[in-house]
């Protein structure tokens, strides 16, 4: 084991240990800024934080005027973007390896038991030796989280801000490129993709939920008596947050460690075995943007073993989970168990957002054109692993035949390679993640070409001899209860069931009731009577509802995200709910009358 003491500027942090004959990788040439001196950034601002009042700072407001973070297109004429992204990726992947930690109470840790987190694209390639924690290690975790929180805890809110609004501030410029390309490299997007999560997304995700914590600690008793003063104090949990994260978002990933952290809490964060290399990079930004040490633990290993020893620890706080509906299911599960044998000192919130089987509903009045387009889209970006992706697909008779041709026609245009190699960083679909998704997915393909019931309209093919790559394909399916229409495959993979026009309400009904998920749908029509009929009865079908646009792309501050069901909890990312799920409410009365008598009018004579 090699220990390495925490250094906050990213610039100077090392990745890969120094030993045997490894040749140590710095992550200065991961910077594309010019090397900083090294300095002493511990926060100044942090170190009075005990001594502080909050009263000193209650009339501090958010920066004005918050906007969504602009989306780079890379075009062709983009030169210069497209350029320093090449930069980036060469820079990952010219010297081998890179070195994962992992960090607790802001020391870096390297272990021989390491796990290589490779490029789905190209599965020869190997872009970081993951360190694997131990037991000792998740308990070492859970014990600098505990022993961070206190003075975490009673900083101001506007300190806690600051940190997150720098990195924030750090992702948009100087890391920009660095953190597109970890993601691209280690998750398989494209870089339109890549663009929309790691970047805009994750500085969305930041910054207005610096903006809905002002919002929420503004929230005050409206009423008060005379001599009487009613406040609100919005306390962090009294523990610990696990922090459970996806492959398919560093975005997602940045949110479920950064809601909690910036409500005042410390984290235990678990990330992906398949996005350790950008989730990890992200976790230095905060380090460079003033994160003390202990707030956020990054502890990649066995998720069985990391998780029973969180869930078994008293202070367990709430679990901050996106994943599989099953794993949450049996987190939940175990978590309830925790409950009835008094285990936690309090009753653990549960956050969690999960799988779907989201669907594009066709109105003989929609446009064709428009909802082809729509629901290629939704389906087969990203290779349909967003949470949110198109899945089934509903068209009537009248429509089906042109709607085929099109979103076929439209489909064998899809170009698949290698999204994050230079020659085909234009690539609209990539790999799935890995030879585990890859191997379910042929599966189903494998099944739709002996099925009945199945017919495969488009695409069909699949291949792992290099990459995890699966062509977007589209089947379709005579039985509406067909369990291609109620199983998540989590990939490229889209059913459709053709209706009869006149039994437009029907299928309402069989859309709302033959899944058990209900994360996102789409109606797309004119007609707004076939609108308004679809948007009351698929009320509770989707916590996420379109009219006339693809299933995916929400976007922070606009429209909140999550589902219920089978789906999640339903505390909507994105919005101001998801924080006061990481605080606890404390009322305070203050009288400043004092009693002369102990009676009330009506107890006298």
């Amino acid at each position: 084991m090699l220990r390495v003491n925490n250094v906050r500027m990213f610039s100077k942090v090392v990745l890969r240990a120094t030993s045997g004959t490894g040749k140590a990788r710095s992550l200065s040439r991961l910077s594309l800024a010019t090397t900083a001196t090294k300095t002493n950034i511990a926060t100044p601002c942090l170190a009075s934080a005990g001594v502080r009042f909050a009263s000193q700072l209650s009339h501090v407001k958010t920066p004005p005027n918050l906007q969504n973070e602009p989306v780079k297109n890379f075009g062709f004429n983009d030169v210069k973007d497209w350029d320093l992204l090449r930069a980036s990726l060469t820079k990952f992947t010219d010297d081998g390896a890179l070195k994962v930690p992992i960090v607790i109470g802001g020391e870096k840790i390297y272990r021989d038991d390491i796990k290589p987190q490779l490029n789905p694209a190209d599965h020869s390639q190997n872009l970081a030796d993951v360190s694997q924690a131990t037991v000792e290690d998740v308990r070492a975790a859970i014990d600098a989280a505990k022993a961070a929180k206190l003075k975490w805890s009673q900083t101001s809110w506007t300190d806690r801000a600051a940190i997150f609004l720098k990195a924030a501030d750090l992702i948009s410029t100087k890391y920009r490129y660095d953190i597109l390309a970890a993601t691209m490299l280690g998750q398989g997007k494209n870089v339109y993709q890549a663009e929309i999560d790691s970047i805009a997304e994750l500085i969305d995700f930041f910054k207005f939920n610096v903006k809905y914590a002002e919002e929420l600690y503004g929230q005050q008793p409206l009423q008060t008596s005379p001599g009487v003063w009613n406040r609100a104090e919005y306390r962090p949990l009294e523990g610990f947050v696990y922090a459970v994260t996806p492959f398919n978002f560093t975005a997602i990933a940045a949110n479920l460690v950064g809601a909690p952290a910036l409500m005042g809490n410390t984290v235990v964060w678990k990330p992906s075995a398949t996005a350790a290399l950008s989730n990890y990079l992200l976790l230095t930004i905060l380090e460079e943007a003033g994160l003390p040490k202990g707030v956020i633990n990054f502890i990649p290993g066995d998720p069985v073993e990391v998780t029973d020893t969180v869930l078994n620890d008293k202070d367990f706080a709430a679990l901050h989970f996106t994943g599989s509906t099953d794993v949450f299911k049996h987190l939940y599960h175990k978590i309830s168990t925790g409950v009835l044998q008094d285990k936690y000192r309090d009753f653990p919130r549960i956050v969690g957002e999960t799988g779907g089987k989201n669907f594009h509903l066709i109105h003989p009045s929609a446009s064709l054109h428009h909802s082809a387009l729509s629901t290629l889209r939704g389906a087969f970006e990203y290779q349909g692993q967003k949470c949110s992706a198109t899945s089934r697909l509903y068209v009537p008779e009248s429509l089906w035949p042109e709607f085929r041709d099109i979103l076929a026609g439209q489909m064998s245009q899809i170009s698949v390679g290698n999204t994050s190699s230079s020659t085909s960083l234009n690539s609209f679909v990539g790999p799935v993640i890995h030879e585990q998704s890859f191997d379910k997915l042929a599966n189903a393909i494998d099944q739709a070409k002996n099925d009945p019931e199945l017919e495969i309209i488009s695409g069909g093919s699949y291949d792992k001899s290099k990459g995890f790559y699966v062509q977007p394909t589209l089947i379709k399916t005579t039985n509406p209860e067909h369990e291609f229409l109620t199983k998540e495959f989590f990939g490229p993979i889209l059913t459709a069931y053709v209706y009869p026009d006149s039994q437009y309400e029907q299928i309402i009904q069989s859309i709302d009731s033959v899944t058990k998920y209900g994360l996102t749908g789409s109606i797309f029509a004119r007609d707004r009577d076939a609108i308004r009929l679809a948007e009351e009865n698929l009320r509770y079908s989707a916590g996420n509802f379109y009219i006339n646009d693809k299933s995916t792309g929400a976007v922070v501050g606009q429209q909140w995200f999550g589902g219920a069901r089978a789906s999640g909890t339903n505390d909507k990312a994105g919005s101001a709910n998801i924080l006061s799920r990481f605080v606890s409410v404390r009322n305070i009365k203050e009288n400043f009358y004092e009693l002369t008598d102990f009676r009330y009018p009506s107890n006298y004579q």
